[in-house]
């Protein structure tokens, strides 16, 4: 099986790489549109700004490519936050793939922005190798708008979708490569899938 893993020339490919290839996979680290649509799997990761990010993505010529893609494809973190129509954060326009708009998180006593740090998760789809109660790492200032493509939610002053799904695309808020034998279990679900 190969893996693109989408080089957008920021965010935590060296960490998404590792937790790949502990399960037998060498991720193809590649920007070229063709080398992403010929993969197997393609992973969107992403660490940053959703503007800088959407910027990169049209100066590389890969929004075309990324949602017309039709073999499994997983955003981690903004990687997520990018499949969805917009984002507060910039007022950005992003891919459009996954209805629905990215909004600040509200900071509140004992809830500060970003939010990083472990929380338990609400599962409603077994088959997404989690469990209800695992606990995972987030590390954000936005999530997404909760929706019928919500599989796994958190709750961080609001409930906030934690995994996505829809259609051949998923997406992770937290960062299952920092999210021990959960994130594991969750990574290692995808690439069976």
């Amino acid at each position: 099986m190969s893996v693109a893993l989408v080089d957008l020339g920021c965010g935590n490919l060296g960490s998404v790489a590792m937790a790949l290839e502990r399960f037998g996979e060498t991720p193809l680290v590649t920007s070229n549109p063709e080398q992403i649509a010929a993969a197997d799997r393609v992973v969107l990761p992403g660490v940053g700004a959703a503007g800088y990010a959407m910027d990169r993505i049209d100066a590389l010529g890969l929004a075309g490519t990324l949602k017309s893609l039709r073999q499994p494809v997983l955003g981690i973190c903004l990687g997520m936050q990018l499949l969805f129509e917009a984002s507060e954060e910039g007022e950005t326009a992003c891919l459009g793939i996954i209805p629905g708009r990215v909004r600040r998180l509200e900071s509140s006593k004992g809830r500060p922005v970003p939010h990083m740090g472990w929380s338990r998760l609400k599962v409603s789809d077994p088959n997404i190798g989690l469990r209800e109660g695992d606990y995972v790492y987030f590390a954000h200032s936005f999530a997404c708008d909760f929706g019928p493509a919500t599989r796994a939610s958190a709750e961080y002053g609001r409930d906030i979708p934690a995994i996505i799904s829809l259609q051949n695309f998923s997406g992770a808020q937290f960062h299952p490569e920092r999210s021990g034998e959960a994130g594991a279990r969750f990574l290692q679900a995808w690439l069976s899938a």
